[in-house]
């Protein structure tokens, strides 16, 4: 408590000033938690004096709140590219990031319990910088991390604005940053640890080398490429579960599955429940592969699940994205609208993962990343490839006109292909519904 006390006085984070009339006072309050490796072994008790954020009061102790962070398929597409051409991926940790951000609003907080000043007992924190718990705060955070970026040449991508691009002659740098949390990749081990020092001069960073622990994921780099682990994750999931020690479940759902919703506070049979959870533990020693040799093109998979929610008979469309061998980007969503037919909820799935190849292109042009060829999405179902391939437009699909001209639009501009599949090498298969274990095994 001591440190961080003296952190914010260092900092000047406030200065103490007699109430005043018709403002709202913010509380403050203490919290405590402890700090682990990526192996779940101590690393350090931590305290932190936070705002009571929900006191606050809009439009007088804040305007904006939204603050961005990197989406995980930019960090997968980041890491591809980098494993590709064996660059350095280094991970910096930011101290008290949000005490970092300039307030532009007048926000009073009341002094912290256990440090009131004995000489001005009754006065308050007129708060000059942000502090953690004030709902502007991350923004506050990321107004003043990227604008200093900006100022030394880097570039906000326009895809995604945590991520930042610095090419200047053949040096290039990526950062991504998630919320106190950069990466830094670039192909100069050199110029990237004169930016860390550069960066360090203005805020307080720590360097912790090589990437090695990343948003509860522990990275593991081998000669081969890179493993991604997601144990202490699941091993914290188990453990809110409280079934640590449970057998494990060789598929995530039972393929006589009826969980239907249900308006009670209580679970009929937990069992049921558990599964997805007994089917973590099975996986606990798994990972994700990241290949340095894959190749830089697109697999693309997109499937649904004709009226399978048994609650209103939506349906289920999923994709999988393959950047070479590795797995970039995955989805499964509930259909806004009803389809009445198989065929247009896979072709509905076809125009949502369309959508994310928009997406994706829009990046890896930022990225100067091109393919030989257009990417073929793998459907399986035979009436939604021939829908998108041909002018095939009737009655019956008349409300399915927005997504029919999106999808042709981009056929016929050959920036993407709609290709036939078997269902039995759909990859998206497993993420619409529950399958047999061998097939479920198989995928």
């Amino acid at each position: 408590m001591i440190d961080e006390i003296t952190a914010l006085h260092r900092k000047g984070t406030w200065t103490l000033v007699p109430p005043p009339s018709g403002k709202n006072i913010v509380g403050s309050k203490w919290i405590f938690r402890v700090k682990t490796n990526e192996d779940g072994s101590l690393n350090k008790y931590k305290a932190r004096l936070v705002a009571q954020g929900f006191t606050q009061k809009p439009g007088l102790d804040y305007i904006e709140t939204f603050s961005l962070v990197a989406k995980h398929t930019t960090i997968r597409v980041i890491l591809s590219i980098a494993l590709s051409n064996n660059w350095c991926l280094r991970q910096l940790d930011v101290n008290n990031a949000f005490l970092q951000g300039t307030l532009t609003e007048e926000v009073y907080m009341s002094e912290p319990k256990g440090f009131v000043d004995s000489i001005r007992p009754t006065h308050v924190c007129r708060l000059r910088i942000a502090i953690y718990g004030l709902k502007q705060a991350p923004r506050a955070w990321y107004d003043e991390f990227s604008g200093y970026l900006l100022s030394l040449g880097f570039k906000a991508s326009t895809t995604d604005l945590c991520l930042f691009i610095f090419s200047v002659t053949s040096i290039i740098i990526y950062l991504i940053v998630y919320v106190d949390d950069p990466i830094v990749i670039g192909n100069s081990d050199y110029v990237i640890s004169l930016f860390i020092t550069k960066l360090g001069t203005q805020f307080l960073i720590k360097d912790l080398g090589n990437l090695t622990y990343f948003l509860g994921v522990q990275v593991i780099r081998t000669s081969n490429g890179l493993l991604l682990s997601e144990r202490k994750y699941i091993e914290d999931i188990v453990d809110r579960a409280f079934i640590a020690g449970a057998k494990s479940s060789l598929t995530p759902l039972a393929t006589t599955n009826s969980l239907m919703l249900d308006d009670s506070a209580h679970l009929h049979d937990p069992k049921e429940y558990q599964r997805v959870i007994r089917y973590l533990i099975g996986t606990i020693n798994h990972e994700l592969f990241l290949d340095k040799n894959s190749p830089l093109d697109l697999h693309v998979f997109s499937d649904a699940d004709w009226a399978g929610n048994k609650d209103d008979r939506t349906s289920t469309s999923a994709h999988v994205i393959f950047l070479g061998k590795n797995p970039i980007s995955w989805s499964a969503k509930k259909q806004h609208y009803v389809a009445r037919s198989s065929i247009e909820a896979g072709y509905r799935s076809v125009a949502t993962t369309a959508a994310e190849l928009c997406w994706l292109r829009n990046l890896f042009r930022e990225l100067s990343l091109s393919f030989l060829r257009p990417p073929a999405i793998y459907c399986d179902n035979l009436g939604s490839t021939y829908l998108a391939a041909n002018p095939v437009f009737h009655s019956k699909m008349k409300h399915l006109e927005v997504d029919y001209h999106f999808v042709q639009s981009l056929v016929r501009q050959g920036f993407l292909r709609v290709v036939h599949v078997s269902s039995k090498d759909q990859l998206a298969d497993a993420l619409t519904k529950p399958l047999a274990r061998p097939d479920f095994q198989r995928l």
